[in-house]
């Protein structure tokens, strides 16, 4: 029986938008190979991440507040259609993903939406760190992108990981509810609330 690879499941899911375990029963059954498990998902009536590139000009606003009143979230998740904004799973998801992040403080939504001046400034940051221990240069830019790399993972919602259930991400749940849905469902916005130290909040 072949041994299916972690990455190779990460890899179908980046490249179909098609939920964790839809990829991981289609590599199973093409033993492996990513293209076949791509036909098989498209046998099967899945849409691919392309196909589902459609406008979405639906969705929901919805809001959290944390027991102590202290931090709050509103959060805007869309969707193709009314139909979908209104079932139950997808009003689950948003408010789960929104008591998410009132408890994780993610900065962004996804890697893409972090201003470059940003990354640079975490790039300078630690270059100046490693510089100062006198590390050497080669080794400095291979740190200075793992840096980075975690970073994005940290700040990043969709990155995160899911904070009832570490073994998923939202951008897992995301795709999970794609699959399900045939929508072209992601997070727009949200902004995050607290009031005086968010340590205590």
């Amino acid at each position: 029986m072949t041994t299916i690879k972690v990455e190779d499941i990460k890899r179908l899911r980046e490249e179909t938008g098609i939920g964790m375990m839809d990829c991981k029963k289609a590599l199973t059954e093409a033993q492996g190979d990513i293209e076949k498990a791509k036909e098989i998902l498209r046998a099967q009536g899945l849409e691919l991440m392309e196909q589902i590139g459609r406008e979405a000009h639906e969705g929901r606003i919805v809001s959290y507040v944390h027991h102590t009143g202290k931090v709050g979230v509103l959060l805007e998740i869309a969707c193709n259609t009314d139909f979908a904004a209104k079932a139950a799973e997808f009003i689950q998801l948003a408010n789960n993903i929104a008591m998410h992040i009132a408890s994780e403080a993610p900065l962004y939504v996804a890697p893409d939406n972090v201003p470059a001046e940003d990354i640079e400034a975490k790039k300078a940051e630690m270059r100046k760190q490693l510089e100062e221990q006198g590390k050497p240069a080669q080794i400095i830019e291979k740190a200075v992108e793992g840096s980075i790399a975690r970073f994005l993972k940290d700040s990043c919602l969709i990155k995160q990981q899911f904070v009832k259930n570490p073994e998923v991400t939202i951008e897992d749940m995301l795709a999970d509810l794609r699959t399900k849905t045939g929508e072209n469902i992601f997070v727009s916005k949200f902004v995050r609330f607290f009031i005086g130290n968010e340590d205590e909040a």
